[in-house]
């Protein structure tokens, strides 16, 4: 009964969805596999991070074995759809949400009497792998970067116009793409029909240090993000707080939870999704103003130490795992790891 009632709870929930529907049914199996398991494991709890099959595998094995269980929301896994949503908040624990934007988001959809159980805890990055050039001098060309990977959402064609526009301008630049994806083609022939070839570069997809690297010889960083005919949209994206994490100005979408990272003519500028010749208007702007950059970088790196370190972020992920239930407040205080990152907290 136990199994049957699970199994057309999911299945139930996920009609009218094959991304979700096809995806309960590959997740369903293992999920009973995975219940057995932690029983066996005495696990207490589990965390799922995104809210779609990963959050439908942890209900699974709460139904199953009573196990406690939370889950994370960070972007599209929430923008796009929401299937089984209420169910999966009002049977966990707790519920993190990646921005402010989500959290409300969350609670318009399943009520307001979850507004507790929500609970917003950044992502973070590495202060010691992200450090600040040495000398923050005037690059020739002006050197700006794009990390991201080639889909839709990230916007790399408005990049691509608003380098046009400055080139227009007479400003000399090199634009660095950083990344792989499905659209690297269409964005490759977009840079050779504007004849951006010598002033736009592919990188491809590099390591973090790599990336890191990087991040001290730019000038600026730029991320064109737009929500998608699907409702796809950006969480809070990582490659926005790693480059200010490294004292770089950003120019950045008005968009989803982003605007909590990156606040206007204070760490960095907003623009409004798709809006090309504000990308443009926003890197002549910082072409021509060095005080203006060093002000926006050093700012912004301070907000990211502040708000999205991962040590900070972990230590209140781990004081919500700690104040879940009994059990996991007695693992917790057991594990010298967790006592670190609640120190450091």
């Amino acid at each position: 009964r136990a199994y049957l009632k699970v199994f057309l709870e999911v299945l139930k929930g996920t009609l009218g969805s094959i991304n979700f529907f096809v995806g309960a049914l590959g997740v369903l199996p293992k999920s009973v596999l995975f219940a057995k398991e932690m029983m066996g494991m005495g696990i207490t709890h589990v965390h799922a991070h995104f809210a779609t099959h990963p959050a439908v595998a942890a209900l699974i094995i709460h139904r199953l074995t009573g196990i406690s269980f939370s889950f994370t929301a960070h972007g599209s896994d929430l923008h796009v759809e929401r299937r089984m949503l209420t169910k999966k908040v009002e049977s966990a624990s707790f519920v993190v949400a990646v921005s402010s934007y989500n959290k409300e988001l969350i609670i318009r959809e399943c009520g307001e009497k979850f507004r507790d159980k929500i609970h917003v805890v950044h992502c973070g990055i590495d202060p010691e792998v992200f450090n600040p050039r040495v000398e923050y001098g005037e690059n020739k060309p002006f050197q700006i970067l794009c990390v991201a990977s080639f889909e839709e959402v990230k916007g790399h064609r408005h990049l691509i116009e608003a380098c046009k526009v400055v080139r227009k301008r007479g400003i000399r630049f090199m634009c660095h793409l950083v990344g792989e994806g499905h659209l690297r083609r269409e964005i490759e022939h977009l840079v050779k029909q504007a004849g951006l070839q010598d002033q736009v570069r592919f990188h491809g997809a590099l390591t973090r240090d790599e990336v890191a690297s990087l991040l001290t010889r730019v000038d600026v960083k730029v991320l064109a993000s737009v929500p998608t005919k699907n409702g796809k949209r950006e969480g809070i994206p990582v490659a926005l707080m790693e480059a200010m994490a490294s004292g770089l100005p950003v120019v950045a979408s008005r968009l989803s939870g982003i605007p909590e990272l990156v606040k206007n003519d204070q760490s960095g500028i907003l623009i409004e999704p798709g809006d090309s010749l504000s990308i443009a208007d926003a890197l002549q702007r910082l072409q021509c103003d060095l005080p203006l950059r060093r002000k926006l970088g050093f700012a912004g790196r301070e907000h990211v130490l502040r708000e999205f370190n991962l040590l900070r972020c972990a230590g209140k992920l781990a004081a919500l795992f700690k104040n879940s239930n009994g059990k996991c407040r007695e693992l917790f205080k057991r594990s010298k790891s967790s006592t670190v990152v609640e120190q450091e907290y």
